[in-house]
């Protein structure tokens, strides 16, 4: 009886354990990492996932460019600011894209 007792007990312990771990599922985990103007560093650390984030330091003038999707989640980046436009490019995770892609925003997955 004591055993059953003590299994009980642990398995309502691992239960709550799980419970109350914090979760990952509405960040993208990792870094988003890009460059503006003349290559000026800027990046995301566990951006928010399925919400369009206008990327800091990019404007109409210098769009971003050479993204680095280093986080665990596909990148959709658009060359519009909010996600819009008929310009966009996938990019899966760990993905590394040079100069030529400009870019304004991104959405996680």
């Amino acid at each position: 009886m004591r055993r059953l007792r003590l299994a009980m007990l642990a398995a309502a312990a691992s239960t709550a354990l799980v419970v109350a771990l914090p979760t990952s599922a509405n960040a993208a985990v990792g870094e988003f990492l890009y460059k503006v103007g003349p290559g000026l560093p800027h990046g995301l650390t566990d951006p928010p996932s399925e919400e369009c984030l206008n990327l800091p330091g990019a404007t109409d003038e210098e769009p971003g460019h050479s993204p680095r999707n280093l986080t665990l989640s596909t990148a959709t980046v658009f060359l519009d600011f909010n996600c819009e436009g008929d310009v966009y490019y996938v990019m899966n995770p760990g993905k590394i894209l040079g100069p030529r892609l400009k870019l304004r925003s991104v959405v996680f997955s």
